[in-house]
């Protein structure tokens, strides 16, 4: 059963794929003006008792905007993750499809807050978040570099670490804060 599943899947996202049409990015204006991020997280413990470890640093890069955790379907999440500062969700089962995916009712409710960045911080591919940024082609959909590529991510970082999910996630945070120029009040800020 799980066999047809991933080929329905695979067939359904081939098809949302080819209909994708792909929007410029700016960097890194498209990144300093994100007011909505959406992180979406993954499914084993222990990467997500990394992240957790990790989120004071995307707190930081994205201190302008609201941060939206979307838990993997399941998962109990509150029980890791502080609520404080951040908004959690987790799609329920009625919000996935039979194959896996994101139901077009779960999509219009994500739309609904208008995500200009998207970070996907699973490592393995997830067909629920694969049609999640198929939903979102306006957004800046970051992701691991050889993972999923076009047209799923419009940035892939590529990290030298293969492994070792702590230097992995510090890789991807390291680049994202690279990459986002100081603001002109932060800039004022440093001159002091």
């Amino acid at each position: 059963m799980k066999g047809l599943k991933d080929i329905l899947a695979r067939t359904k996202l081939r098809i949302l794929s080819r209909k994708f049409q792909m929007i410029p990015i700016s960097l890194p204006n498209d990144i300093n003006k994100c007011r909505n991020v959406l992180i979406c997280l993954p499914h084993d413990q222990r990467e997500l008792t990394v992240i957790k470890q990790l989120l004071p640093d995307l707190s930081k890069i994205f201190s302008h905007a609201e941060i939206y955790l979307m838990a993997p379907p399941g998962s109990n999440i509150y029980a890791i993750f502080p609520r404080k500062g951040y908004r959690i969700m987790s799609p329920s089962a009625d919000h996935i499809t039979w194959a896996g995916l994101a139901t077009k009712r779960y999509i219009r409710l994500l739309k609904e807050n208008k995500y200009d960045l998207i970070l996907d911080l699973n490592l393995e591919p997830n067909f629920l978040i694969q049609s999640i940024l198929l939903a979102f082609p306006e957004a800046v959909r970051i992701g691991r570099g050889n993972s999923l590529g076009t047209p799923y991510y419009n940035l892939e970082i590529k990290t030298k670490f293969l492994r070792d999910e702590k230097n992995i996630y510090k890789s991807i945070i390291a680049t994202i804060q690279g990459l986002r120029s100081p603001t002109p009040a932060e800039a004022d800020g440093n001159s002091n």
